[in-house]
């Protein structure tokens, strides 16, 4: 029992948590909002006509993760197929593992959270247009996501 908790103690004060999305969150008035730390825990800081409020990162970005989980949930067969054309290796065992951790995506939320997002990625989800609307709470009002590539342009 004292090894759990020992781990548990690890992951959460010796693992701060990263801000998963700086730079692709923004307020309802279509401001980006500013990362700013209290003491080890970063909070995005939204303006609220002035008053600068600080909602723990972990919190929005929690909430960003689940959306996007919902999203996987039920085609993870389609996206592990389209994922291993795009890296060039279309073969069973590439197309079962991706697929294996798109089933298990929530077991990696808590590691996702302390690691990050590699600046590049965040760079590229930008570009192509992602971005997460919140309100002064820190509650998602949505996430806009990059067009699907079957031709919804035209829409």
């Amino acid at each position: 029992m004292l090894k759990v908790e020992e781990q548990d103690l690890k992951k959460e004060y010796f693992m701060p948590y990263q801000p998963l999305l700086p730079g692709l969150i923004f307020d309802e008035k279509d401001s980006p909002v500013e990362v700013a730390y209290i003491g080890n825990e970063p909070c995005y800081v939204v303006d609220d006509f002035g008053f600068k409020r600080h909602v723990p990162s972990v919190e929005v970005d929690r909430q960003v993760l689940k959306t996007m989980m919902g999203q996987v949930k039920g085609n993870e067969t389609l996206i592990a197929e389209q994922t291993a054309k795009m890296l060039g290796q279309v073969d069973i065992f590439t197309k079962a593992m991706i697929e294996n951790q798109l089933k298990h995506m929530d077991e990696q939320i808590e590691t996702i959270l302390h690691t990050g997002l590699p600046e590049n990625a965040r760079a590229y989800m930008g570009m192509m247009g992602f971005r997460v609307i919140i309100n002064v709470h820190g509650e998602v009002v949505r996430v806009d996501q990059p067009a699907s590539i079957s031709g919804d342009e035209g829409e």
